[in-house]
C-alpha cells in the first residue's frame, strides 16, 4: 500500500468515526428516549392517611366487599363463580388475593383499592366501573386495614415462577414453559397481549424494569396497567423470564471464558512455535 492509499484510508476512517460518533447517539436517543428510573415507592400516589392497619377489621371489610369477585385461596375462599362466568361478566378473571400483600407495594396496593384505574394509570382506558369500581368512598383507615389483612395472610416467600404467575400470568402466555393465560383479554384490553417467552432477549434489563414499573414511560397510551410490584417481586419476575427465555445464559457465559483461555493458550503456542521455526532457520 502506497502513502496516498494509506492517507486516504486514514481520512475515510476518521470521517466514518466522526459521523458515527455524532449520529449514532442521536439516532439511538430518538428510538429509545431516556426515561426516569423505576420508582418503587410510587411517589406519585398519595399515601393513606391512617394510623397503621387493623388486620382483623380488614378481614371483615374484605369479606363484605371483595369476596363477591375475588378468591383468597390461602384462606380457603374460592370465587363465587367459575372463570368462564367471570370472563363473560367482566371480560377478565379477577385475581386471587392470597399473595397481594407480598408482591405489591403497600402504598400502591392501598391506592389500587381506592381507585384502581388511577393507580394503574389506566384512566385513559377504563371508565368508573372497569377494571374494578373505585372504593374511594371508604376511609383511608378502612383501606389501610384491608392492606394489613392482605399482608397478614400473604406467604413469606414465593418462587420466581409463582410471583410471575400471580403478577403477570393472568394476561401473558409463556409458551416455552407451557403457561397459557385465560382468554378474552384481546376484547377486554383492546389489543393482543404478547407471549413473554423470549421477551428477555428482545429487551434489555433496564428497559424491562422501567416498563414493568410504569408501562406509560415506555409506551404512552398502552393498555397494559402499571403492576405495582415491589422491587424484590419485579426482580423475581425478570429472573423467571430469563430462566425461560435465556436458559443457557450461564452456560454461554462460562463458555466465553473458556474460549478466551483457549485462544490465549493457542496464541502462546503459536508464538513459541514461530520462535522455534525462525531460530532453526537462522
Amino acid at each position: 500500500m502506497g502513502m496516498k492509499e494509506f492517507l486516504a484510508l486514514i481520512v475515510v476512517v476518521v470521517i466514518t468515526g466522526v459521523i458515527y460518533w455524532g449520529v449514532e447517539p442521536f439516532a439511538h436517543g430518538q428510538m429509545y428516549p431516556k426515561v426516569s428510573p423505576a420508582d418503587y415507592t410510587y411517589a406519585d400516589l398519595k399515601p393513606l392517611e391512617a394510623q397503621g392497619g387493623n388486620a382483623a377489621n380488614g378481614k371483615e371489610i374484605v369479606t363484605a366487599n371483595c369476596l363477591a369477585c375475588h378468591s383468597i385461596k390461602a384462606e380457603g375462599l374460592e370465587m363465587p363463580f367459575s372463570p368462564e362466568d367471570a370472563l363473560a361478566a367482566y371480560g377478565v378473571v379477577p385475581p386471587d388475593l392470597s399473595s397481594a400483600g407480598l408482591i405489591y407495594d403497600k402504598n400502591f396496593l392501598g391506592n389500587v383499592i381506592k381507585d384502581v384505574a388511577l393507580a394503574t394509570k389506566q384512566t385513559h382506558k377504563f371508565d368508573g366501573n372497569h377494571p374494578m369500581p373505585a372504593y374511594n368512598w371508604m376511609s383511608d383507615q378502612e383501606i389501610a386495614d384491608i392492606v394489613a389483612y392482605l399482608q397478614s395472610i400473604a406467604p413469606k416467600e414465593l418462587s420466581n415462577k409463582e410471583v410471575f404467575i400471580d403478577a403477570c400470568g393472568r394476561c401473558h402466555d409463556v409458551k416455552y414453559d407451557q403457561w397459557f393465560a385465560q382468554g378474552g383479554l384481546k376484547t377486554y384490553l383492546g389489543t393482543k397481549v404478547p407471549d413473554l417467552s423470549m421477551m428477555i432477549r428482545s429487551r434489555n434489563l433496564e428497559y424491562l424494569h422501567t416498563f414493568i414499573n410504569d408501562p406509560q414511560k415506555r409506551l404512552a397510551g398502552t393498555a397494559m396497567p402499571r403492576v405495582g410490584l415491589t422491587q424484590q417481586a419485579e426482580d423475581q419476575v425478570i429472573a423467571y423470564m430469563e430462566s425461560v427465555g435465556d436458559s443457557k445464559k450461564a452456560e454461554r457465559e462460562s463458555l466465553g471464558w473458556k474460549l478466551v483461555v483457549f485462544m490465549v493458550v493457542m496464541g502462546v503456542i503459536a508464538y513459541l512455535w514461530k520462535r522455534k521455526i525462525w531460530h532453526d532457520a537462522h
